[in-house]
């Protein structure tokens, strides 16, 4: 067979092929989709997309007039502070008003969101072959956060677009420093490296806290030194945090297997215990410390480790991030040497989900999958130097791969391991709001952990019995 004919045989079948999955429905491939012809019916549209201001986002919205010129659909992405765009996102949702057609939410919002059913499922949209790009591989989004975040019921809300997520983050240049070393493996019987497990890092916590005029690797301390910061306000995500890094990590956590409030038990008394012992060795202002707070106080150099959200340390540890940059070191949530089998980590995948009253819902459903595709997430790590992948085969980048970062972006990957989204219970904030100042309360001695479980248990009875939606 001459190369013509064979090349003409070629493009005949190629046809027939075709044919058929027109004749028969059978689904379209990368080569006969694109979101430029998908979008033809809504181009000249005007979507508005709310979501959260990090670093990220703000490199998401250089991307956007991407998907406008290739679309015709234009798309008013407005970004606003954690607290606002959840207050303004629920408040527009919750009203009925319409304002946005897709909003960020975080996984601890969908209980009351789902509840009051002012979120648009899409899988209707999913079944539209003109719509739905079929080579948008969704199964290479991170798991378990993509899938406990984005289904309820048998229906999926949205696109996991957003993977926050905590690490442990320690000084480099006081754990490799050979004085120090020296003197730990003296006084603890083993060798000074980042914390693998919760007790070693109270013992470098315990070793590292120092006192002006004291040495800290060769030099003297001209002001106090302290061996972690953790998240202390009564707000924020301390009381997620304690749950999932330190709770879960004991094999306890706020609800039983039913559903039920489940916080005065010994795990959790032990694991609370646990957590508020490490403030002996934190600086005096973390009670009123954020979660934005946390890795200011690491660049700023008076702490020797934290858990932190890894976002917020791409800020810090980059060239400019400050005087410490460089000199970092990162690793996944340590486990529990007592309860190995009982690893958790903590985070907050969140999703672009679309409102049940917005009235271009596919215009919109055709964004939610561009910022999700895999050209589009590659572009985003690109344009941030890096970036917290939602996507496995980011971690493969170049941009990923850079030696500088291979610490921190190993322990991202070790933590996304164990990152799950909140259960969905509508009393989320309720539960919050009531548990945040009890731990508080634990980490500044004015309650012991047991008391202040034990309150809260009653308090959070009194909120709901059956905290979690039916799924």
């Amino acid at each position: 067979m001459t190369m013509h004919k064979a090349k003409s045989k070629s493009i005949l079948a190629g046809l027939i092929a075709s044919a058929a999955a027109i004749c028969y429905g059978a689904p379209l491939h990368a080569q006969d989709w694109s979101y430029a012809e998908a979008a033809k019916p809504y181009a000249g549209t005007t979507i508005r997309v709310l979501d959260e201001i990090t670093p990220l986002q703000e490199t998401m919205r250089k991307l956007v007039p991407e998907f406008t010129e290739e679309t015709g659909i234009k798309v008013e992405y407005e970004l606003l502070s954690h607290g606002d765009v959840i207050n303004r996102g629920q408040a527009d949702l919750f009203s009925g008003r319409g304002n946005y057609d897709a909003i960020m939410l975080h996984g601890l919002q969908l209980g009351p969101l789902l509840a009051a059913k002012v979120l648009q499922p899409i899988d209707e949209l999913k079944k539209d072959q003109a719509l739905t790009n079929p080579d948008l591989g969704l199964d290479d989004l991170i798991e378990p956060a993509n899938e406990s975040l984005v289904n309820h019921s048998g229906a999926q809300y949205g696109f996991l677009t957003w993977n926050y997520n905590q690490i442990y983050w320690a000084r480099a240049d006081l754990l490799n420093h050979p004085d120090e070393q020296a003197a730990f493996e003296t006084r603890y019987g083993y060798p000074l490296a980042p914390a693998e497990t919760m007790q070693q890092m109270r013992d470098i916590a315990e070793f590292f806290t120092r006192k002006s005029g004291e040495t800290l690797a060769g030099e003297t301390l001209s002001n106090d030194f302290y061996g972690i910061v953790l998240e202390g306000i009564p707000g924020g995500t301390t009381f997620t945090t304690v749950w999932e890094v330190f709770m879960n990590n004991w094999g306890g956590g706020v609800f039983d297997a039913d559903g039920k409030p489940n916080l005065d038990t010994p795990e959790n008394i032990a694991a609370l215990q646990f957590w508020a012992d490490l403030w002996k060795f934190a600086p005096p202002g973390q009670a009123e410390y954020s979660l934005i707070d946390v890795p200011t106080v690491m660049g700023n150099g008076i702490a020797a480790q934290s858990i932190a959200f890894s976002d917020f340390v791409l800020g810090v540890d980059r060239p400019g991030g400050g005087a410490y940059a460089g000199k970092f070191v990162y690793g996944g949530i340590p486990v529990n040497a007592e309860n190995p089998d009982a690893r958790s980590a903590g985070g907050e995948p969140s999703l672009m989900a679309l409102s049940s009253h917005s009235e271009n819902q596919e215009a919109t459903y055709l964004f939610m999958q561009w910022m999700v595709d895999e050209d589009t997430q590659a572009k985003l790590m690109e344009a941030g130097g890096g970036g917290v992948p939602i996507r496995r085969s980011s971690f493969d980048l170049d941009v990923m791969r850079e030696a500088g970062r291979q610490s921190l972006y190993k322990a991202m990957a070790a933590s996304l391991q164990y990152v799950k989204a909140k259960p969905k219970t509508p009393s989320f904030f309720e539960i919050d709001n009531t548990m945040g100042p009890l731990v508080q309360q634990v980490g500044i001695g004015q309650l012991t952990a047991a008391e202040a479980l034990k309150d809260g248990q009653r308090k959070v009875l009194s909120i709901c019995s059956d905290c979690l939606l039916a799924e």
